[in-house]
């Protein structure tokens, strides 16, 4: 199958080699088996063409890339968002019975078909946005069952969605209230979760929730060492309410990114940058938390960071799914331009999931995940605060909005 995309105001896409944000303007885009076979500035015959897009004068840019949702979840926690406006913080709607351990409950009582076609209306909330992959952790299960079931659905999702999920293992999200001993739930987790997970092959990585009150340094190390020799891949929620030297640890344990980061102390940043360990920022949960210290994008990547920015979709801390609006809240309050946002939500993005050299770019040999847009700059997907300017949304190749 062989689709030409002609048309074009321009492309915007990072570039590897300038190692900036360039724009160019194509005559077409060449299309083969949902990957980008040229871009040309000359003229094509059309006799081997199958399917021709008229771009209709639209800027053209890669697929947004959410590189951290939890979106496998069943009911709300608006009670939780009313009692935070009365003044009572994370931590305390959690101590009462709040917070994760919530959704586990809710999640356990629901079945597998009701949680998909939930995801299913929200993944389309997604695409309607411009996210054409969305990384999608377990966590709200915490048995082994619950877990292996999450992973499941993630599963069945790939394959009735249009667009990528990238499955994450989350076991360490919290300590489910059936456990009393947390050590013998760590060793549940190591024992029996990660072997039989990695064994039906449902996870890429594993993701632990490094923070005072849930899984401390030990934990932490001994999760993901395990995870480590059974073949997932690293990453870590880190400093996000206190400088618990997060970052530092995610570069020991060489984790592919360290998310959060709002407390995170020189050092640890540092460190990351020099093991290659992406930074994912989550504006959107400050700012539906209430609370005031954003992550510091400015100094993540003057400290020699990739930076990548992700939604944190969830259903207690940020319900959120649009990247435009992540994109505005990292200019607005986390120091970085719009360039660098737009770098944050697509090459830098795909690095957090090691896919840097297949999605995030318009450029030969890449999948064609390709947003059209009404708009004469970059600088309107922010400035619109939403998707009112995206007129179409490709995903390998295929327009699915």
């Amino acid at each position: 199958m062989i689709t030409k995309i002609s048309n074009i105001n321009k492309v915007v896409s990072y570039d590897i080699k300038k190692k900036d944000i360039v724009s160019f303007s194509p005559n077409y885009i060449l299309i083969k088996n949902g990957i980008i076979e040229n871009i040309g500035f000359d003229e094509i015959n059309n006799e081997n063409i199958d399917n021709s897009i008229d771009a209709n004068n639209n800027i053209l840019t890669p697929g947004f890339i959410d590189s951290h949702t939890h979106l496998i979840f069943s009911s709300n926690r608006s009670k939780d968002f009313s009692k935070r406006i009365s003044g009572k913080s994370y931590i305390d709607i959690a101590n009462s019975g709040g917070g994760i351990k919530s959704s586990i409950k809710s999640l356990r009582e629901t079945s597998s078909d009701l949680i998909i076609d939930k995801c299913m209306k929200e993944i389309n909330n997604f695409i309607k946005n411009g996210t054409t992959t969305i990384e999608a952790k377990s966590g709200y299960g915490l048995s082994l069952l619950d877990e292996i079931r999450s992973l499941e659905i993630i599963k069945r999702l790939n394959n009735l969605s249009n667009i990528d999920l990238i499955p994450t293992f989350m076991g360490a999200h919290d300590f489910p209230e059936d456990v009393k001993d947390r050590s013998s739930y760590v060793d549940l987790i190591c024992e029996e979760m990660i072997p039989e997970i990695t064994s039906r092959n449902l996870a890429e990585f594993c993701d632990i929730f490094y923070e005072k009150g849930y899984f401390d340094k030990n934990q932490t190390i001994k999760i993901a060492n395990q995870a480590i020799n059974y073949g997932l891949d690293m990453k870590l929620h880190v400093d996000e309410f206190e400088d618990s030297d997060g970052a530092y640890l995610a570069a020991e344990i060489n984790a592919i990114s360290a998310d959060h980061l709002m407390h995170s102390n020189q050092n640890g940043l540092k460190h990351m940058a020099e093991k290659n360990v992406a930074a994912t920022i989550l504006p959107g949960t400050t700012l539906f938390l209430g609370l005031d210290t954003y992550a510091n994008g400015r100094k993540i990547i003057d400290y020699g960071c990739s930076l990548a920015i992700a939604s944190d979709y969830n259903p207690g801390s940020n319900t959120i799914y649009s990247l435009p609006i992540i994109m505005a809240l990292s200019c607005l309050y986390c120091g970085i331009s719009i360039n660098e946002a737009f770098k944050a939500v697509t090459y830098n993005a795909a690095k957090a999931l090691k896919r840097e050299d297949s999605i995030g770019l318009i450029s030969k040999d890449y999948a064609a995940d390709i947003l059209f847009w009404d708009i004469d700059d970059i600088s309107e997907i922010p400035y619109w605060f939403g998707a009112d300017k995206l007129s179409h949304v490709m995903k390998k190749g295929k327009l699915i909005l």
